[in-house]
């Protein structure tokens, strides 16, 4: 996975698979908590598969949020998970990296 700023200002996140086809996508997840993560994203940011189809942008802050409890509920139900996550908030303003430790068992 690839993310960062367009040339428009825009946000931008592109998948790739083993084959070396990419793909610009709303949002994204890879490693072995994907299968997870995924159904979460598609929920509450891709709105899919609900009555209220009306989207509403996340700020930062709320984007960062999620992000961390889709890692912990992923770290819940898949050993391969890891310990803790970096984030990394990209925005015209520059770049903020958070690290978020998931298991402290």
């Amino acid at each position: 996975m690839v993310a960062g700023i367009d040339s428009e200002g825009k946000g931008a996140v592109f998948t790739y698979d083993a084959v070396g086809s990419f793909e610009r996508v709303e949002y994204a997840a890879q490693g072995s908590g994907q299968k997870l993560i995924i159904p979460l994203l598609d929920d509450l940011v891709g709105r899919r598969n609900r009555t209220d189809k009306k989207t509403v942008p996340l700020t930062v802050a709320e984007a960062i949020e999620l992000c961390k409890e889709s890692f912990v509920t992923a770290g819940e139900r898949d050993m391969y998970t890891g310990d803790a996550i970096e984030i990394f908030a990209i925005t015209a303003a520059g770049v903020t990296q958070e690290r978020f430790e998931l298991k402290r068992d």
